[in-house]
């Protein structure tokens, strides 16, 4: 106490010195305060430059080099060790968590000691002709092991003997032209399809329907050979020994096969294998085209109906049934012995938390597993993914966080079924449905070299037209461009020439149970080829062993420029919707396409103008529904220009109406048939799960109705359809309204 009394008397003693500390204090208490601050929009453009710059080509190369060593199938201990990698360099990278997140799921692998293959046979059951039992290895690869043949995953085991029939591409319009109009029935056949056109699981389906009891499925070069292009590896079309593996599943949005709707977690229930969801009942095997063009030269029966049932292999395409002349006493075998087997799977999840609203979150996820080494697919996604990680992760340990939370997804067997993205949405389904705000895809960057092309919803519109004008486009003569510029020069719009094309989302990769199921806007962007001039499918490589690091680097993106400019979009995006205060959703392009739309299913309808009259079937109520979306649209972002940035309670009023305007899409029942297929608006084609479709619902009730035994049913099932779209519509607009 005593020691206080005197340091007190000091301070009395030397007022002086006392006065010149209280100014000091103030004085510095002032300059700081009238210190220039980077104010928030600087901060922001900052950020959004320094992202970008961070992201390096070389470095996308060197992961690419890196995650394509070695073969990497789901549930393989490849694939678990490439997660782990990639979990590794994501916590070095900064994130805040990343964790691998397990599901047990159904898988199918080829037997090792039986193995799969097609053979023709003789009247005595001798085999005369028998298809290769695996790929010959590319340049460098002689001695990798672990590289399983081409197969069709959770095919049907069997040893069928049938003749044989030509399918063309197996499509619904095709074995139509067979059944009806050429008056050949599959039933009991095997059947031989080419790949291409449509997802190969719809062809196995329509084969299914069709009675057939097996079938071959073959790239024909016609679909997988780009004219004046050498084979692999001298150039990037398929050898004739290549052949395309991939799932045959018809799945229709469940997920793992056994535990449709829910994770796959060890409490879960499951069904036995013969029960699983869309495992088909037949046998079916890929083939190439050198051993295809033996089976279709032999083909007896009447011509292909037309050119367009014609590839370019040197054979006639006669459709059969049965070979011809001194070889229709033979038939085809298929010896199909593919087990079907629970394995575990892993998901890599990244976690980058929000300081504002960590309560909403940002996906980007893609896939790692594939088939072989997946040069192009999906690793030239996962290299950008991981690119783009890398630099969000810089920016965070430079003392940066976005607004919303960012999870980043290293998805695992989505060749099987899109199942690790699937089970993990089933698992955290009730959060992502209170706090998602978008999805975006990180699958294959490139599929082609040509221009950039997006699929979304027209929620994201705007955004990519804007950040397009903002990337500078990679292609050549396109030098001091933008992106945006390349693209709507090389692929505008059909109904609007004045705007890039932007397609429907359908499925065939991870975001489908975002988007379908669950109502999370979402979108994906790549490059992609030439869509009028390049006729070929896909690429040609696709899914085989020849997709390799090498392909990349020689053939379609040397300078690894492409791959950098989708990682460049992707991030933006990312970074957009995470940290721009208000969401960066436009609802009046929604209002666009859903008029767009409808009208397109009207004039479908109006093919069938007698029976609209006699079965009293209007779209009256939609198109009215229509207008009162655009009309709550208008309305709506009228109100968003004058709300006060400042009342944080205000913005995220706001901010959770556009959110949730997706998941106003949704109806709880699902389409018919296939519940888990939600999106009143979007859904996968019935008939191809790779396309996107428009008013599903009216659409399959529409498809093929004249052929419909009871018409009068068929009508009413029509006027449902056009109802529940109506009422989502109108019940989405009303989401939009100025809250009470």
């Amino acid at each position: 106490m005593a020691r206080s009394k005197a340091t007190l008397h000091t301070w009395l003693a030397c007022p002086g010195l006392l006065g010149c500390f209280l100014l000091g204090f103030v004085a510095g208490w002032f300059t700081k305060t009238t210190e220039k601050t980077p104010n928030s929009s600087d901060v922001y453009q900052n950020v959004r430059q320094k992202l970008v710059a961070e992201m390096k080509a070389e470095n996308i190369k060197q992961f690419l080099r890196s995650f394509t060593k070695l073969p990497h199938l789901a549930g393989t201990e490849q694939n678990l060790l490439l997660a782990k990698q990639i979990q590794g360099q994501w916590k070095e990278f900064g994130l805040d968590s990343a964790e691998l997140v397990h599901y047990d799921v159904l898988l199918s692998y080829p037997n090792e000691t039986q193995p799969n293959y097609v053979s023709v046979i003789d009247d005595q059951g001798n085999e005369i002709f028998n298809t290769s039992l695996f790929e010959p290895p590319p340049q460098g690869y002689e001695n990798v092991t672990d590289i399983l043949p081409p197969y069709n995953a959770f095919s049907a085991q069997g040893v069928p003997e049938a003749d044989l029939v030509y399918v063309n591409y197996g499509r619904t319009e095709d074995f139509f032209k067979l059944e009806r109009e050429m008056g050949i029935n599959c039933t009991g056949k095997i059947v031989i399809a080419r790949y291409g056109k449509i997802f190969r699981g719809n062809k196995v389906k329509n084969a299914i329907l069709a009675g057939a009891q097996g079938i071959i499925l073959y790239s024909d070069p016609a679909d997988y050979c780009a004219p004046g292009v050498d084979a692999y590896p001298d150039g990037w079309n398929l050898p004739g020994g290549g052949a395309q593996r991939g799932n045959v599943l018809n799945l229709n949005g469940a997920g793992d096969p056994l535990t449709p709707g829910y994770p796959a977690k060890e409490y879960a229930f499951r069904y036995k294998v013969h029960e699983g969801v869309g495992i088909p009942k037949i046998p079916v095997h890929p083939i190439g085209y050198h051993d295809a063009e033996v089976l279709l030269r032999a083909m007896g029966g009447p011509a292909a109906p037309d050119s367009s049932w014609k590839g370019s292999l040197n054979v006639s395409y006669n459709i059969g049934p049965g070979f011809a002349d001194n070889s229709s006493t033979r038939k085809a075998r298929m010896h199909i012995h593919t087990n079907n087997k629970i394995t575990r799977i892993y998901n890599v999840i990244g976690i980058l938390r929000g300081a504002v609203e960590p309560d909403r979150y940002i996906i980007l996820g893609g896939h790692r597993d594939s088939w072989v080494f997946g040069g192009i697919d999906p690793t030239t996604g996962a290299a950008v993914l991981q690119e783009v990680v890398r630099s969000f992760g810089k920016m965070k340990m430079e003392g940066w966080r976005p607004k919303r939370t960012i999870i980043f997804a290293s998805w695992d067997a989505e060749e099987f079924g899109l199942l690790g993205s699937t089970e993990w949405a089933e698992e955290n389904a009730r959060v992502l449905q209170e706090r998602a705000v978008a999805y975006i895809n990180t699958d294959s960057s490139i599929e082609g070299n040509y221009t950039l092309r997006v699929d979304c919803t027209p929620l994201l519109y705007k955004l990519v037209y804007n950040l397009t004008k903002e990337i500078l486009s990679p292609d050549e003569g396109y030098e001091n461009k933008s992106l945006y510029e390349s693209w709507l020069e090389k692929d505008p719009a059909t109904e609007n020439n004045s705007y890039p094309r932007i397609n429907k989302l359908g499925s065939g990769s991870d975001f489908e149970a975002y988007f379908q199921r669950l109502g999370i806007a979402s979108g994906r962007v790549r490059y992609t080829k030439n869509r009028k001039a390049d006729k070929f499918s896909n690429y040609p490589v696709y899914h085989t062993v020849y997709e390799t690091f090498e392909l990349v680097e020689k053939f379609y993106d040397p300078t690894f420029k492409k791959q950098l400019t989708i990682a460049q979009l992707r991030g933006k995006l990312v970074y957009e919707l995470a940290d721009s205060q208000v969401i960066p959703f436009d609802c009046r392009d929604y209002g666009e396409a859903l008029k767009g739309y409808s009208n397109r299913i009207y004039k479908l309808a109006k093919k069938h103008e007698e029976q609209l009259k006699s079965y009293k079937v209007s779209f009256d109520p939609l198109f009215s529904a229509v207008v009162n979306f655009s009309k709550a649209a208008a309305e709506f972002h009228r109100r968003l220009e004058q709300v006060d940035k400042k009342d944080p309670v205000a913005v995220r009023i706001i901010n959770d109406q556009l959110m949730f305007i997706e998941r106003a899409f949704i109806d709880p029942l699902g389409l018919p048939g296939r519940k888990f297929y939600r999106h009143v608006i979007f859904a996968p084609s019935s008939h191809n799960k790779y396309a996107g479709e428009s008013f599903p619902g009216i659409y399959d009730a529409m498809f093929d109705i004249e052929s419909k035994a009871d018409q009068h049913e068929a009508w009413e099932e029509v006027k449902r359809q056009i109802s529940i779209a109506a009422f989502t519509v109108q019940a989405a607009a009303g989401t939009l309204k100025e809250v009470a």
